[in-house]
């Protein structure tokens, strides 16, 4: 637990989280596959294809190669996309498809580096199209997320902007560390993937979550801590969670109200036989 709060007077500090597989349960990008089969984006064969590296992804996550040909596939596949509509769609299922694979850890672990008076950033690989609105969701006060470029006509050309991975999300950190006044010593980082390490050694506290092999690997031989999400849960059960009394708590308020009826209709009837014997 991070009860510990941040010293007003000294730096700024900041907890830094991979998305998928750290914060939600599956590739964020590939989650929308159905949507953009139905928005007219894709064809079946590309969401058979998405839904077979979803698998892959999920077995045994995806090391530097398999990542670069991910990569190559999805700019190839995006390019002709009209942004706007990739938008719309995004906005338009983003609670069905991501609030129910949110893991109920991650989301806690953000509300403590908020408690503690810490900023969250999420940092993925992912379009910006998509981790945006998601890190809005979750409540994050700022997005790393690989961007494409975008062409006059308002389409995605299939060339990439800026590519948010490896080496590349460190270089992201330290950036964000001189404009906003981050103490890396002290910030936190999670990520599931070795190719996260980079990241993750670039801070002061470094968490390996759900880590491949790879990086558990790494992580047991610097003594990094280790932790294991695995309760997807939507947040409006979480906030439902947290506003209802314990069930102790509601069944003495229904004694208490059951107790004050009861005294109201004594009191009633006394007040009634009262009056009737005065008259």
């Amino acid at each position: 637990m991070l009860w510990h709060v941040e010293n007003r007077f000294l730096p700024r500090t900041a907890a830094f989280f991979d998305l998928d597989k750290t914060v939600i349960a599956k590739s964020s990008t590939l989650t929308f596959s159905k949507s953009f089969y139905h928005g007219g984006l894709i064809n079946r064969r590309a969401v058979l294809r998405t839904a077979y590296t979803q698998f892959v992804f999920l077995a045994g996550g995806a090391d530097h190669d398999q990542m670069e040909r991910m990569r190559e596939y999805l700019s190839a596949l995006c390019k002709g996309w009209n942004v706007q509509q990739v938008k719309e769609l995004v906005a338009e299922t983003l609670h069905d498809l991501i609030d129910p694979i949110i893991y109920d850890e991650a989301a806690t672990l953000i509300e403590e580096h908020h408690t503690a008076g810490r900023d969250v950033v999420i940092v993925s690989t992912s379009g910006a199209e998509v981790v945006e609105p998601i890190g809005e969701l979750l409540g994050a006060d700022r997005v790393v997320a690989t961007r494409m470029v975008v062409g006059d006509d308002g389409c995605y050309t299939g060339e990439v902007e800026y590519y948010a991975y490896g080496p590349t999300k460190a270089e992201a950190i330290k950036a964000l560390a001189v404009s906003e006044g981050y103490d890396l010593a002290r910030c936190y980082a999670y990520s599931d993937s070795a190719t996260d390490v980079p990241m993750l050694e670039s801070v002061g506290h470094p968490h390996a979550v759900n880590p491949d092999r790879a990086l558990r690997r790494e992580a047991t031989l610097r003594e990094w801590p280790i932790l294991t999400f695995d309760r997807p849960v939507r947040l409006k059960q979480r906030l439902s969670a947290f506003s209802l009394p314990p069930r102790p708590a509601l069944m003495a308020a229904a004694a208490v109200s059951a107790a004050a009826l009861a005294a109201g209709v004594v009191w009633y009837a006394a007040r009634r036989r009262a009056t009737t014997a005065s008259a």
